[in-house]
């Protein structure tokens, strides 16, 4: 699905390369001039930018007057095909935040801090760090598939840790399971599916778009 932009267009894409403590990443960056915030989207473990879910995100950011930005984890970039550990996830997409800040298009504008999967938990993990204004988690991984009742599993405290906002869109079938909202500010909302968010792509653009408008300062 194609979600018309309404009010507010994206200047040409740019890609620029950042460097990180773990190699180069890729921040593919659509900006909206005169955007109240910015939404950086991170991937999932083995998947791309490109992710159906994550091109939804994009496109009603982009009708809600955001700037968006898709970031290329330096393991990808180097077209390697494992997964880099924790550490080094965050350590790399705490350096493009930085970079994102002084070059734009961050800067001292809000930010929302993102991504499906893998890249929804360096979200949350990072958040603070990052001085994010909110957090949008699609198919946030609660768990490893099949290890639902092994609490030592779970990833729950991860999404618990975030202050901010937090928006979680979930599969209703996603075997990677689905987080709870431990906190008044996070918001859980389960959607036809799987891991891949991909069975109703309107009903992730609508939970999104409603976020997005209550935000404080959007």
């Amino acid at each position: 699905m194609v979600i018309p932009l309404n009010a507010r267009i994206f200047e040409a894409m740019k890609v620029r390369k950042i460097d990180t403590p773990h190699g180069p990443a890729e921040a593919h960056i659509e900006a909206v001039t005169g955007a109240a915030a910015t939404l950086v989207l991170g991937h999932g473990a083995g998947g791309g930018i490109e992710a159906p879910d994550l091109m939804v995100a994009r496109d009603v950011a982009a009708e809600s007057g955001l700037s968006v930005v898709r970031v290329l984890q330096p393991y990808r970039v180097a077209d390697r095909k494992a997964v880099a550990p924790v550490k080094q996830l965050d350590a790399a997409w705490l350096a493009v935040i930085a970079d994102l800040r002084e070059n734009g298009p961050v800067g001292a504008g809000k930010l929302i801090s993102g991504g499906r999967s893998s890249g929804a938990r360096v979200a949350c993990r990072t958040a603070a760090e990052a001085g994010a204004d909110a957090v949008l988690c699609l198919a946030f991984p609660e768990h490893p598939p099949g290890k639902g009742d092994d609490p030592t599993k779970s990833r729950q405290g991860e999404l618990d840790a975030v202050e901010v906002p937090v928006l979680v869109v979930q599969g209703e079938r996603d075997p990677f399971g689905g987080p709870k909202a431990t906190r008044a500010t996070h918001e859980i909302v389960v959607v036809k599916g799987d891991h891949g968010l991909k069975a109703d792509r309107d009903a992730i653009a609508e939970a999104i778009r409603e976020w997005i408008g209550r935000l404080p300062g959007l």
